[in-house]
């Protein structure tokens, strides 16, 4: 359990971290937004890193349980699909694109985490969500649970990668939704495809 002033310290570390990266904010950064001495931030973390690893855990860690609280809520597959891609845009819009690529390069054990995350808990969630689709007639039958539950994870990485989608050239949260929504088109049937029109409020003749 944290204290108040590791939550605090945390929400404003993670609050920097975004809008800037990791690698441009420093421990003074930290202090001076928080209004209080580095000596103090020191005594609740060893070093930038563990501040990093720490800001990350609860990061994950709430991203799992809305995700959970996504798809209990949600009235269909697509639907909760939906959901998480109106959450990934707000994310994304007030993400730096640089962040992940500083946690890969600078922060390797945190990059391990997120990449731990993803193939275990992300994984789990997406083939959750293909196999609620099919039950409902929304996913075609004949696609491939494991490759295609890979595949969209794999895209989630591929979009944080600034040698492919070059940060200058690409909105990072349009990309991200793009990906997303082109993977939904190719695995659902036309009454998916109908019902992804509905929540979209597109009208489309026959």
């Amino acid at each position: 359990m944290k204290t108040e002033a590791e939550e605090r310290i945390i929400g404003s570390a993670r609050e920097l971290f975004y809008k800037f990266g990791i690698r441009s904010i420093t421990m003074d950064d930290v202090a001076k937004h928080l209004a209080m001495s580095k000596k103090t931030l020191y005594q609740h973390f060893r070093d930038k890193n563990d501040m990093v690893m720490q800001c990350c855990s609860h990061d994950l860690l709430s991203r799992e349980c809305l995700f959970k609280d996504i798809a209990v809520q949600s009235t269909d597959a697509i639907h909760e699909i939906m959901q998480l891609m109106k959450h990934m845009e707000s994310m994304f819009t007030k993400m730096n694109p640089n962040l992940f690529y500083d946690m890969q390069k600078y922060h390797p054990a945190v990059w391990k985490m997120f990449r731990d995350f993803k193939e275990q808990n992300m994984m789990k969630m997406v083939e959750e969500n293909l196999h609620k689709g099919i039950r409902q007639g929304l996913y075609r039958k004949d696609i491939n649970i494991p490759v295609l539950a890979r595949l969209r994870i794999e895209q989630v990485e591929m979009g944080f990668n600034p040698e492919i989608f070059p940060p200058d050239k690409f909105n990072f949260a349009t990309l991200h939704i793009t990906l997303f929504d082109h993977f939904l088109h190719g695995i659902t049937t036309i009454k998916g495809h109908k019902l992804i029109n509905k929540y979209k409020q597109i009208t489309e003749e026959e």
